[in-house]
């Protein structure tokens, strides 16, 4: 049995390496240009006059933040009006409206690009709220993603400039060029592996024991596609990509788990080739690799090893998990929605085993960098890179330089409120829920389906992935409350924005500094040492911060076991 899962495992990792390494480059020179041609489409060209943009003006660092603000704060109030508004909206399918609390919450966290969940999918929101409201937002909370990131990476490469692109160039570029035209073919290929797309609404039907049931149909390849492509990972029905009507076969998963995969490690590649040096992008995509192939390497071994009678039989923990995915096709999915900011599923990380369980948890405790999400998986490992030469300045004694641009006070600031931000709102969340009287009767009598150290894992999962935009979730709790709907949402929108404007901040620095010359004392950042030091600095990070909650929830419990 162990022989034959490590067989499948192989196999599995190598297919998806196999693709992502083809479309590595062609996608990667594709992204580049999408972001840097001069061109502008006509379709590209109707949509600035319709919002009244100049597609030719170049944009301050502060302007494009405004921009960025600017669209999110609109499709939240969009989302949760929609939403509130269900009941005289076309395809409602008779549902009511959610509550205030419920759609506040939804609305966070579509728009920031969690997609996280505190309600029944199918049994909570129509037609048109999934299509006008979260299929909308599944597209423009990606396109936002990777225009950050792309800014960013004009402030590397610009010289002495005090703008770093537009931002609603990039909005619509990132839309038009990339996310549509893909998400239309991933459709297409869904579909064609089973997946429903339909408006038959709910169907009636007799089981085999005469009992009557409501089947639900929808258009769910359509959005799973974008769900999966932008990493988003809110499903169409509860049971997300676990359900079969989502995702019926064990190919149909593994497309789902290219699709999560292909942007997130293409952008290293434009990255690369924007600052002029391919290899800085190889180095990169090297560091996001290597940590997504070590923890499905763990994950898997756990899983498989799952103690107690019923998994030495079965080969492995299988609780949670659908048989015609297995063990293996199950870590690989978790693996990379939680190394993504995907958040989907297609088994229940709750019933995984206790040390198990916490791989997830750590791989978006990382910041997302294995390989992230759209655009902010890039982002977030470039601040993690900036302050790796910067410790490695401090080694050696010299100035710290990246790709020929100074790093000082000012960008280690940045780069230090950067990294601290997700584990502030992750352990501050968690500690309110339990320390504030009213908030943790209310959180263990209500929310905690598993009392004890697992139900402070659910807890510490739920704000992780809130904080990280993540969206995905330990099954045992029960989200939709006051506090919990709140406190996640809010979670959701810090979590989201401080980074950004954090990291704008640093774009435009970057961009107003010239360019230094190599030197004998500058540190490679193409070579296998700083791809090492790299990959050190980014677990070190989280290991001293995430460590002693750890202590106290998943591997107390998996010690206790």
């Amino acid at each position: 049995m162990a022989t034959t899962t490590a067989l499948l495992a192989l196999a599995s990792i190598a297919t998806v390496a196999l693709v992502l390494v083809a479309l590595y480059r062609p996608f990667g020179d594709y992204l580049a240009w999408t972001y840097t041609s001069r061109k502008h489409w006509r379709v590209e060209r109707i949509i600035y006059r319709i919002i009244g943009v100049d597609g030719q003006t170049e944009q301050t660092w502060r302007a494009y933040l405004r921009g960025v603000l600017v669209i999110s704060a609109v499709g939240v109030l969009i989302v949760y009006a929609l939403q509130r508004l269900q009941p005289w909206l076309p395809y409602a399918l008779g549902l009511p409206a959610p509550s205030e609390h419920l759609s506040f919450n939804t609305a966070a966290s579509f728009v920031t690009n969690t997609n996280w969940q505190s309600y029944s999918p199918e049994q909570t929101l129509g037609y048109a709220v999934q299509i006008a409201g979260l299929a909308v937002q599944n597209f423009v909370s990606a396109a936002v993603g990777m225009a950050v990131a792309i800014a960013l990476v004009r402030g590397f490469a610009a010289r002495r400039s005090g703008t770093i692109g537009n931002f609603w160039v990039d909005l619509t570029r990132g839309t038009v060029r990339v996310l549509l035209p893909l998400a239309t073919l991933a459709a297409v290929v869904l579909a064609l592996g089973g997946v429903v797309q339909n408006f038959a609404g709910f169907t009636d039907v007799t089981t085999l024991t005469g009992a009557t049931q409501s089947i639900p149909g929808g258009p769910v390849a359509s959005q799973e596609a974008i769900k999966l492509l932008g990493t988003n990972g809110g499903g169409f029905f509860n049971a997300n990509s676990a359900h079969p009507f989502e995702n019926p076969t064990p190919w149909t998963s593994l497309v789902q788990i290219v699709l999560m995969l292909l942007i997130p490690f293409s952008m290293p590649r434009a990255f690369g080739r924007m600052v002029g040096d391919p290899r800085q992008g190889v180095a990169i995509v090297s560091v996001m690799g290597v940590l997504y192939l070590a923890s499905f390497t763990l994950l898997t071994l756990l899983e498989s090893a799952g103690r107690g009678t019923a998994p030495e039989l079965a080969g492995g923990a299988l609780e949670g998990k659908e048989w015609r995915f297995g063990i293996v096709g199950s870590t690989l999915f978790a693996t990379t929605s939680t190394g993504t900011s995907t958040g989907a599923v297609n088994s229940m990380h709750d019933s995984y085993t206790a040390l198990g369980g916490m791989l997830p948890m750590l791989n978006m405790m990382l910041g997302e960098v294995s390989p992230g999400g759209v655009g902010s998986g890039l982002y977030a490992i470039l601040v993690l890179a900036i302050i790796t030469v910067f410790i490695a300045g401090l080694l050696i004694g010299r100035t710290p330089e990246y790709l020929g641009k100074k790093i000082g006070t000012r960008e280690i600031k940045l780069g230090a409120m950067y990294i601290l931000v997700t584990p502030t709102l992750v352990l501050a969340g968690t500690a309110l829920s339990f320390a504030l009287p009213g908030v943790r009767d209310d959180v263990v009598s209500t929310s905690i389906w598993n009392p004890g150290t697992h139900g402070l894992s659910e807890v510490l999962y739920a704000f992780t992935s809130a904080a990280n935009n993540n969206g995905s979730a330990f099954a045992g709790l029960t989200a939709n409350t006051p506090w919990m709907n709140s406190a996640l949402g809010v979670a959701m929108l810090l979590g989201r924005f401080v980074p950004i404007v954090l990291v704008l901040a640093l774009a435009g620095s970057l961009a107003a500094q010239d360019r230094v010359p190599t030197t004998a004392g500058t540190l490679p950042t193409h070579r296998p040492l700083f791809i090492g030091m790299l990959t050190a600095v980014t677990v070190l990070v989280t290991a001293l911060t995430f460590f002693p909650v750890l202590a106290l929830g998943p591997l107390a419990e998996g010690l206790m076991s």
